[in-house]
């Protein structure tokens, strides 16, 4: 019952601190609100700093569905690589702390192994997004297409 009570605590909660962002971004872009909260010239501002943040960042407007798509692929095979990581350095852990139990020792030798299997994977599937990436024209290669 006291679970329950916290849930609908929680989405209490978060509804009204929606409502109140919401109230409070309508209210700065009104064009009633009057000087002081959001001009026109502050908005131009956050409009040019965003445009130079996605230069830096390498992102242009002239970048095409592949370019993104690559660095989507990119981004989530960087995470899996923190992930694979994460495993060996738990496999490690549960290996040096199972004080001799067998059954202890034969899971983290499993977690390894699907770590190491994994890398394999992730490897291999990089190196085809690569691949595919630098034949496709247009693609995000120097000398992409042939």
């Amino acid at each position: 019952m006291k679970f329950k009570f916290l849930k609908i605590k929680y989405l209490v909660t978060l509804v009204f601190s929606l409502l109140f962002i919401l109230n409070i971004a309508q209210a700065a872009t009104s064009p009633s609100a009057g000087p002081g909260l959001l001009q026109a010239n502050v908005i131009g501002d956050i409009n040019n700093n965003t445009s130079a943040l996605q230069e830096r960042a390498g992102y242009s407007a002239g970048m095409t569905i592949g370019g993104v798509v690559s660095a989507v692929i990119k981004a989530f095979l960087s995470i899996l690589g923190v992930i694979f990581v994460i495993l060996m350095i738990l496999a490690g852990f549960n290996w040096m702390t199972a004080n001799g139990d067998e059954e202890k020792i034969n899971k983290a030798k499993d977690t390894l192994r699907a770590a190491v299997i994994g890398l394999i994977i992730i490897a291999a599937s990089y190196a085809i997004t690569y691949f595919v990436f630098q034949s496709l024209p247009d693609g995000t290669s120097q000398h992409g297409g042939s």
